[in-house]
């Protein structure tokens, strides 16, 4: 059943890496578990115990919950004013340069339209050349 398991490596960079897993991620993880327990503590006591004040601690929760969101509303309500300011800025130099784009697009039409026939009329007139010719003779 051991058989599958490989053993355990002893260079260098394992024993590095073992060291780095118990000070940079289980210290800190274990550490911030503790803190969030005593914090957690701390409001228990100082909400029920020593006759503490329920709402003002409620009161006190609220504030720290609406202040994120304050915040992140300010920036979109910012974003969403530079966007109207410089929709409004772009609206009064728009019409110029669109006009020029119609423009533009039409003459490329009528070139692309006269280039299209200008290709397909050697074709059509051998069709129709053949198809004369085939009335002529009474070939359908």
């Amino acid at each position: 059943m051991n058989a599958n398991i490989p053993p355990r490596p002893s260079h260098e960079s394992y024993l590095k890496h073992r060291r780095e897993l118990r000070w940079k991620i289980l210290a800190p993880v274990i550490a911030a578990s503790v803190l969030c327990v005593l914090c957690s503590a701390l409001a228990y006591v100082a909400t029920f115990g020593y006759g503490g004040d329920v709402t003002l601690w409620a009161e006190i929760a609220e504030i720290w919950l609406a202040i994120p969101t304050v915040i992140f509303l300010v920036i979109i309500f910012a974003l969403v004013g530079g966007m109207v300011f410089l929709m409004a800025r772009l609206l009064s130099v728009l019409p110029r340069y669109t006009f020029m784009a119609q423009d533009l697009s039409y003459k490329m039409k009528a070139y692309v339209r006269r280039g299209a026939d200008a290709a397909a009329k050697p074709v059509i007139f051998l069709d129709s050349l053949g198809a004369s010719i085939n009335r002529i003779f009474g070939k359908r």
